[in-house]
């Protein structure tokens, strides 16, 4: 099978479809790999690191795309490049496409591509395997993202996370017990914080309770959101349902209620946000004010870390990458629920996936 790996197109994505280590791998098995020039620079990659690992390298993005029968993406692609691909081909990536505009939905459909939702891959039980590690990584960078715009020159609080003898730690509340949920109140729980947990899932916050002693939890209700956001200093998004839009749990006028210049970081925001007041942002002007509270509302947090999530990608994804590429995707469907659960896309036909409304697409 041919295999391309293109550079990523969206701003501020240092991450990359796949590492040398990966391509060695498929080109062992006997796959032609093309990759774009300078496709891993941002994760520290080099294109002779990929040459002797077996790839062909190509000077261009179209190229690729328009080689491969299998492409791998870490970002969903623009809508131009969706126009590169072969009619048939297979795009794989962390698409989100419960928050893309429609057009890219109906162009995926024309040239009947399979689109491979990596976010959506489940193991036998039911646990998203590829998300799992980026959740991690998203939940351990939340508390230095917390740190850093609490401070006075971030237009923060101006409180420590941890406080100092005779002050309180700040309060952080985290909205779902997920992977990114359990992650997060691990690191805010070590960076010093006083931690609540809310989720609807009792299983989810026995497992918190058990594992993080002192975190407090509470079962998610408006009420109970309300009350716990109204003293929050921090509060985290952490909120997924699989091919689905995030359900908004924060109200503008929860918001509101907030204590002044207190931070919402909103992780959900690549699936639309679950703070009724967050907006996408980028990594260069990552936060905005509303309601005199801070959002950061980053979607690609784990980009600022391009190596350790390229090779954390890997080990989560080859196994599925390698049964596609060695067993054709009509097989694979048919014989791995894991990946049949990811497919959005495929032969003309919309599967897995819940759509947003047309107001609350992205692109």
């Amino acid at each position: 099978m041919y295999i391309g790996i293109p550079k990523e197109s969206r701003p501020f994505e240092y991450r990359v479809g796949l590492s040398p280590a990966g391509v060695e791998i498929l080109s062992h098995a006997g796959h032609q790999v093309f990759v774009e020039h300078e496709a891993g620079a941002g994760a520290g990659f080099k294109d002779h690191d990929y040459e002797r690992a077996g790839a062909r390298i190509a000077f261009s993005a179209q190229e690729v795309f328009g080689r491969a029968d299998f492409l791998l993406k870490i970002a969903r692609p623009l809508k131009h490049e969706l126009e590169w691909l072969r009619e048939g081909a297979i795009l794989g990536g962390f698409l989100h496409l419960a928050s893309s505009s429609q057009d890219q939905i109906d162009l995926l459909l024309a040239k009947k591509i399979t689109a491979l939702a990596y976010e959506q891959i489940e193991d036998a039980n039911g646990g998203l395997v590829v998300l799992r590690p980026f959740s991690l990584i998203c939940g351990a960078m939340v508390a230095q993202i917390a740190a850093r715009w609490l401070q006075t020159n971030r237009g923060g609080k101006g409180i420590m996370l941890s406080g100092v003898p005779g002050v309180p730690p700040a309060e952080v509340v985290i909205l779902g017990a997920g992977g990114v949920g359990a992650s997060a109140a691990r690191a805010m729980q070590n960076a010093g914080a006083h931690v609540t947990v809310i989720d609807k899932s009792m299983a989810a916050l026995e497992n918190i309770h058990e594992k993080l002693p002192g975190v407090v939890t509470m079962m998610s209700t408006q009420r109970n959101i309300a009350r716990a956001t109204a003293y929050a200093d921090v509060v985290v998004g952490a909120v997924l349902v699989s091919g689905q839009r995030a359900p908004v749990l924060v109200t503008r006028d929860m918001v509101r209620a907030m204590k002044p210049r207190s931070v919402i970081i909103d992780v959900s925001i690549d699936q639309g946000g679950c703070v009724e007041t967050s907006r996408p942002t980028m990594h260069d002007n990552p936060t905005f004010i509303e309601e005199n509270i801070v959002h950061y509302c980053v979607p690609n947090i784990p980009s600022l870390v391009a190596r350790t999530a390229s090779h954390v990608f890997l080990n989560s994804a080859i196994p599925y990458i390698i049964e596609i590429a060695d067993n054709g995707i009509e097989s694979t469907i048919k014989n791995v629920p894991s990946i049949e659960a990811a497919v959005n896309t495929h032969q003309g036909k919309l599967l897995n996936l819940k759509r947003l409304n047309a107001q609350e697409v992205s692109e």
